[in-house]
């Protein structure tokens, strides 16, 4: 048996839907448990989303989906990040959750657990692999291990289409307006990449 968590963060929908692509990936592996939960908003953020329909909508589809605790990182063997774009990193509020992780950091709680990361951006080159090079970086202090997604079991990439995808981790292009969704293939990796952490963490738990 092994526990994998998949914390993320997503404004429009985007990274919700590519979660519980992932989700759906690690529950294919047997001997799995999966936890799906939500990094917390800024409550500025809602204040001054409050009027933006397609932001309002997102959130409230996400509603029945539990906030993320320190607690769900000491839960699980491997843990799959939800990680949009922002700049070229992570946005404030994941750093916020990392930032507050500190003391599982200090104990060394995290060290040895299978991880990754996907991500979002506005368009192909908005910071998809950035993203998730620069949240390696906290994620490496911690002491977590690494997971990507190879070509030779995601020949999606393979291609100069407009779709997501990379050996750093799955990922998907939203659009400049956000109009955009998931492409299939998109999905598809995003799925790959559950099942890949999955397998690692039980390995590693065992």
């Amino acid at each position: 048996m092994a526990n994998i968590l998949i914390p993320y963060y997503s404004a429009y929908g985007h990274i919700f839907k590519m979660a519980k692509a992932v989700e759906e990936g690690a529950k294919k592996v047997e001997g799995i448990e999966v936890k799906l939960v939500r990094i917390k908003e800024f409550e500025e953020v809602k204040e001054v989303m409050s009027n933006q329909d397609p932001y309002v909508e997102a959130q409230k589809e996400q509603n029945e989906v539990k906030e993320a605790t320190l607690e769900d990182l000491q839960w699980a063997d491997g843990i799959i990040w939800g990680v949009p774009t922002r700049y070229g990193s992570m946005p404030a509020q994941m750093k916020q959750y990392l930032d507050s992780a500190g003391g599982l950091w200090a104990k060394g709680e995290l060290e040895g657990k299978a991880t990754a990361v996907f991500t979002s951006s506005g368009s192909i080159h908005g910071g998809q692999e950035s993203t998730i090079l620069t949240t390696l970086v906290p994620l490496l202090h911690f002491g977590l291990i690494f997971v990507g997604l190879p070509y030779g079991e995601n020949q999606e990439q393979l291609t100069t289409d407009g779709i997501g995808g990379s050996p750093y981790g799955a990922s998907t292009v939203a659009g400049p307006d956000g109009s955009s969704f998931p492409d299939p293939r998109d999905l598809k990796m995003a799925e790959r990449l559950g099942s890949r952490v999955a397998e690692v963490a039980k390995k590693l738990a065992n």
